[in-house]
């Protein structure tokens, strides 16, 4: 088969292993930097271009579009779509898990746990919005984030009306959770692909940090979920509509809790902590959707 990656660098390891996945199976495959196609618009004719060229011929596209070229990204890829190409996660999916507090809506519609989450646009509701979701600390984060940029821990109620305030002033938007303290701060990455959990990493922050993830000093380690993080997991992917995602869940008294769900997950560290071709696992199944989608219908 044909195959696309959305990627804007294809040095990148998950890239790279995406490539060197595909080509180990025997498929032709080329990275596309997304800000470099452009599309022409028009009824019953949808066309991609690339420097130059015409893109056809694809059978399926894989997208690595980073959270900073979203909005364009997604659009490349719905090119895709509307032009009959198999895409591995649909543009509407990644765009609803980018914004946290859409995906936070659809995750709590489907009835999954979560830490709970409060948000208020005018700065007069801030007092009645803290009370609501408790005593500090509290978590503020950026409603459009990734590995754990714009994520602020809140230890006092000055301290999460002064973060408010501050993003307000950045005319940001932003979301404010509860610190679910019995998470020791460590949290579960598990990579969803289909129905399953491919692979789970336990990721633990350093001393001097709350977030676990591996950019901000992390450190991780291969687990093994029970079953109601597997299906935690598999249902949050569900309910945002994705097929391929990176799942974060706390270990709370309560059960699992659903943290992110990642569109564009990244492979290296917990390919890494794990041995598992988690690259090989999503080629797979990204050729096996498009074998579904172009096969002929039976008379």
């Amino acid at each position: 088969m044909k195959l696309a990656i959305l990627s804007r660098d294809p040095r990148l390891y998950s890239t790279r292993r995406l490539v060197e996945a595909a080509r180990e199976r025997g498929h032709v495959v080329r990275v596309l930097d997304p800000l470099r196609c452009y599309l022409s618009i028009a009824p019953g004719a949808f066309q991609l271009r690339y420097k130059g060229r015409a893109l056809s011929g694809f059978d399926a596209v894989i997208p690595r579009i980073g959270a900073s070229v979203t909005r364009y990204g997604t659009a490349v890829l719905r090119q895709f779509e509307l032009m009959g190409v198999h895409t591995l996660n649909h543009s509407d999916a990644i765009a609803c898990a980018r914004d946290k507090l859409r995906c936070q809506q659809r995750l709590a519609a489907v009835g999954l746990g979560m830490p709970l989450t409060v948000v208020a646009d005018n700065p007069d509701d801030t007092s009645d919005v803290l009370a609501m979701l408790g005593a500090p600390p509290h978590i503020i984060k950026l409603n459009q984030g990734s590995q754990g940029q714009g994520v602020v821990l809140a230890e006092s109620l000055q301290g999460s009306r002064s973060v408010i305030e501050a993003f307000r002033g950045l005319y940001a938007e932003f979301l404010v959770q509860e610190f679910v303290a019995e998470a020791r701060g460590a949290d579960l990455r598990c990579l969803v692909v289909g129905s399953e959990v491919v692979v789970t990493m336990l990721r633990q922050a350093s001393d001097d940090e709350f977030r676990s993830n591996l950019h901000r000093g992390g450190s991780g380690r291969a687990v093994i979920p029970d079953a109601a993080e597997v299906a935690a997991a598999v249902a949050a992917t569900r309910a945002v509509g994705l097929q391929v995602a990176g799942v974060d869940l706390l270990r709370s008294a309560r059960g699992p809790l659903v943290l992110e769900v990642n569109a564009s997950p990244g492979l290296e560290g917990i390919e890494s902590v794990s041995g598992v071709d988690v690259a090989g696992r999503i080629v797979e199944h990204a050729v096996a959707g498009a074998s579904l989608r172009t096969r002929p219908q039976a008379p």
